[in-house]
């Protein structure tokens, strides 16, 4: 080979490298459903020297960089894993949908860890409308005994949807979520017996939910999950062989009536609420009443115990028989010499003073500070 056809074919060959280092990815995730995309060190193993040869392997320690084009991190709903430097990392997250028909650009640098080498390329996430295939209710299931990235594996993802499906039994299922126990403040866990973090899966269905899921609602479970004690769900089996539920952690949510969110706790502004009813239709109105009703309830009861303990420390403090501090015991004037009589006599009525205010609600904090300021003895 001559010198001028052999420099040739170095530039190609050259040429060829950069282009797979700055080439683009398009991806077309739906909106409100779980995208998960792997970055495979196999794919960036090639874009560093000296480059293998087909068939031989090269176990560099490759970490990667992400980022939104632009900016140093990425976007809120985005998030990403890589354990070791040995091991793939992992985008993931449920795209939203106010970034429909605007092209999210993500930067990716591999860092090789023993030539301290980079390769980059960009991923372009276009997300899609998922207005076809809505998915009204959803349940999360916290899993005990896996990781984020053992539940983003396709197969692992897939046998679990299986599982639901089958208890769930709806015509459509979709993953819509998942996030890591140590991103809802859960602990790291120790180093023993394979211990897991534990991991939230979202997914949405179109059909109301299934008995056997609704079950934990019981009054039974629900006792048995207030003393940490397991409920008794009799699906559970459908899970156990590859999934440890924990069935006091599951969230059931009708997320849809006629276009409005019915989540009643989270409407308890009377803004919101007004917006609200003067925009719903029919269906919905029912709905919001039902949930004002039962945030009524739930401050009358909380009214009614704060007033119970109220009186029963009252009376605790009207039959407590203890020694007068010694701030209150008689002493001689220093100037006149006369008798300084107690701060407050034994016929000092202490239930004279309100404890609770007459606006608003009164906390227990507040009323038990309220108990043990001086003014009350």
């Amino acid at each position: 080979m001559s010198p001028r056809t052999r420099g040739l074919s170095m530039k190609l060959t050259v040429y060829t490298i950069l282009s797979k280092v700055h080439s683009d990815r398009n991806v077309y995730p739906s909106a409100g459903v779980l995208f998960v995309h792997v970055l495979e060190r196999e794919y960036f193993k090639g874009e560093f020297p000296p480059y293998p040869k087909p068939g031989e392997l090269s176990n560099d320690p490759i970490t990667f960089n992400t980022n939104l084009m632009g900016y140093p991190d990425r976007p809120g709903w985005l998030r990403y894993i890589q354990r070791t430097p040995y091991s793939d990392g992992v985008l993931y997250g449920s795209p939203p949908g106010e970034n429909l028909g605007k092209p999210t650009i993500i930067e990716i640098t591999a860092y090789n860890r023993r030539t301290f080498e980079t390769a980059r390329h960009n991923l372009i996430i276009n997300i899609m409308s998922s207005e076809d295939f809505s998915l009204p209710y959803q349940a999360e299931f916290f899993i005990k005994n896996m990781n984020v990235e053992e539940m983003l594996a396709s197969e692992v993802l897939g046998d679990f949807l299986g599982a639901v499906k089958n208890v769930w039994q709806p015509e459509r299922l979709n993953a819509i979520n998942i996030t890591s126990a140590l991103d809802r403040g859960g602990r790291v866990p120790l180093p023993i017996n394979d211990m897991k973090e534990g991991v939230y899966v979202m997914v949405g269905a179109d059909v109301a939910f299934s008995s056997c899921l609704k079950e934990v609602e019981n009054p039974q479970n629900q006792l048995r999950c207030s003393q940490e004690m397991e409920p008794v769900v009799t699906c559970d089996k459908k899970f156990r062989t590859q999934f440890s539920i924990d069935w006091c952690k599951i969230s059931l949510v009708s997320e849809v009536v006629s276009g409005f969110d019915v989540r009643c706790h989270q409407y308890t502004d009377d803004t919101q609420l007004y917006l609200l009813f003067s925009a719903a239709p029919d269906p919905a109105v029912l709905v919001l009443t039902r949930c004002l009703a039962a945030v009524g309830d739930i401050q009358l009861v909380h009214h009614s115990a704060i007033q119970k303990s109220t009186k029963e420390l009252r009376d605790m403090s009207k039959n407590r028989e203890i020694a007068w501090p010694l701030s209150t015991i008689p002493v001689f004037h220093p100037v006149t010499g006369e008798i300084v009589p107690p701060l407050h006599t034994d016929s000092y009525d202490n239930t004279s003073m309100p404890l609770m205010q007459t606006q608003g609600y009164t906390s227990s904090l507040d009323t038990l500070i309220l108990l043990a300021s001086p003014e009350m003895y």
